[in-house]
């Protein structure tokens, strides 16, 4: 018996996007046009895009007469896992879409779209209703069943295009019914990304432009010259009741899975394993012996070692996310990770993408913190004030720019421990454990940070790296940390969960701060893993244990 009433005004109920950077930051949809022109000319330190505000308007030709302007959509996909495993969603996509083709509406063909469904049952009920001809005369063909865009898989867009976005510095847009649009994500030259139903994602792709107000603003012209606003395209939910019967079919559901089983296909019939209770790895840039293992002994060390005369790799700042630290999209030409390709003779067109390549460890330490947005705060400010991109650091004592994997692996060379800074929470986005992974193969022994994402600290422990949180008000900023500091950790005789430690910090002119910091082993259970090196030596451990 409940006392407590909760009322809802379904009045303040209205239809919303997520971005332009990152999924938490909600947008209605009447706002996404003044928030797009707001965030063009905010400073990137209040998550905007640092462009001169007159520029906005301005249109660049190309090459072949196409005319580019900020804000251009020119990624629309409907995919995601998530969000096609809901029929209804995804019948009010075609059944706009079918709305849209009668009005005489089309989708510019520079547009890159796609229908990447999570199963084939949704291509089956979406031809059931008659729907699918009126999404691929949009463009949005069946392009495959699984990770697309959402991860970054979308393919590149036409070179003349990515040469206008570089040349101009255009701040383009991607719409798509994914769960993540975390900076390049999902292209690299796409810098505004944003989440969206299935159906939103189909009317962008038609108005071709995110500063257009589709809640006031028409979506587009029929061929005669007349508006046709998004509440006229926009399905009743009796239209998509009146189809929903197509997708609840369970006969089709059980046949569908049932070829698992029984008829997996001629792929998967020639696919031929090894014997034996040995894997023998293959000469392959997708897949390599993990080096996790390496130097391993049956009991555990004595001790942890203390973490003394680390140098800096890099001053972090808020919401850096595990896209970020390791991205799942591109692999760059000139990137580390490019490079080590290309010198084991995979051509560009061949790279596919770090999350395809993720059983490499080889190509994905390469690719750790290769993130084209990332901003290692280390490197001094531009003239404009703006903060370069990239996966770079400055090695220490030396000076040298370089990036942050030559660094690693000049400081593992020289038998120098490096740690990481960063601010409020380090390691949000996507549990990949190639973020925390990547972080220990590159020598890095402790991330030190304002606070930390649930999952990725607990990954951070699990790879036997040691995440430490600032206490109170303090910061690498109120530290006045500049990169070129030595970093001595002092953990105490005993490791104790959540203890406080201390930072040991002598600064270039020999000066010594000594800062109390937040140990986050935040169990004792992760004092073992810690204890142990991590967790996969103490899983070991326990299994070859008498």
């Amino acid at each position: 018996n409940y006392s407590s009433v909760v009322r809802l005004d379904l009045g303040t109920v209205v239809p919303s996007l997520a971005g332009p950077k990152r999924p938490q930051d909600r947008i209605d949809l009447d706002r996404l046009s003044t928030t797009f022109t707001d965030l063009f000319s905010r400073p990137t330190a209040e998550n905007g895009f640092n462009q001169p505000a007159a520029r906005l308007n301005e249109t660049y030709p190309t090459p072949s007469g196409l005319n580019l302007r900020h804000g251009d959509v020119l990624i629309a996909a409907i995919t995601s896992c998530t969000n096609t495993s809901n029929p209804g969603v995804l019948l009010a996509a075609g059944l706009l879409a079918k709305k849209a083709v009668e009005a005489g509406l089309r989708v510019s063909p520079h547009i890159k779209t796609s229908l990447a469904p999570g199963s084939r049952i949704v291509t089956e009920y979406l031809t059931k209703a008659g729907l699918l001809p009126y999404l691929e005369q949009l463009g949005f063909h069946v392009a495959a069943y699984g990770c697309t865009t959402c991860i970054g898989n979308a393919g590149d867009l036409a070179p003349e295009i990515n040469e206008a976005i570089i040349e101009q510095d255009l701040v383009c847009a991607a719409v798509l019914s994914g769960n993540r649009n975390f900076e390049a994500r999902i292209h690299p030259n796409i810098r505004a990304n944003f989440l969206a139903s299935p159906p939103l994602v189909v009317a962008y792709a038609i108005a071709g432009n995110v500063t257009r107000d589709l809640m006031n603003e028409p979506v587009g012209q029929t061929p005669d010259g007349r508006d046709v606003h998004l509440r006229d395209i926009w399905p009743a939910v009796h239209e998509v009741q009146a189809l929903m019967h197509h997708a609840m079919n369970g006969e089709a559901f059980r046949a569908n899975y049932a070829q698992v089983r029984d008829n997996p296909g001629a792929l998967w019939a020639e696919a031929r394993g090894v014997s034996g209770q040995v894997y023998t790895w293959p000469e392959s840039t997708y897949i390599a012996r993990p080096p996790f293992f390496d130097h391993f002994e049956q009991a555990p060390p004595a001790s942890v070692p203390p973490i003394r005369g680390a140098r800096v790799m890099a001053l972090f700042g808020d919401s850096i996310t595990t896209d970020h630290i390791s991205p799942a999209g591109t692999i760059k030409s000139s990137s580390p990770a490019g490079q080590y390709l290309q010198a084991h003779g995979v051509k560009q067109v061949d790279f596919n993408s770090y999350g395809s390549r993720r059983g490499n460890h080889e190509v994905m330490v390469r690719g750790t913190f290769a993130n084209v947005r990332i901003k290692n705060l280390m490197l001094p400010p531009r003239e404009d004030g703006s903060r370069e991109e990239g996966g770079w650091t400055l090695h220490q004592p030396s000076g040298e720019r370089m990036t942050i994997y030559d660094a690693a692996m000049r400081y593992v060379a020289d038998g120098v421990p490096t740690v990481i800074f960063g601010g409020e929470e380090y390691g949000t986005g996507s549990s990949r454990d190639w973020a925390a992974k990547g972080t220990q193969l590159l020598g890095i022994q402790a991330v030190v940070a304002r606070s930390f994402e649930r999952i990725h600290r607990a990954n951070l422990v699990g790879m036997g790296v040691l995440p430490l949180q600032f206490l109170g008000k303090d910061s690498w900023q109120t530290l006045e940390l500049t990169g070129t500091e030595v970093i001595d950790v002092e953990l105490g005789e005993e490791i104790e969960p959540q203890a406080e430690v201390h930072l040991c910090i002598t600064r270039a002119s020999g000066q010594v701060d000594r800062v109390a910091v937040r140990l986050r082993i935040d169990t004792p259970i992760e004092v073992s893993y810690y204890q142990h090196g991590g967790i996969l030596p103490f899983v070991l451990r326990q299994l070859l244990a008498p």
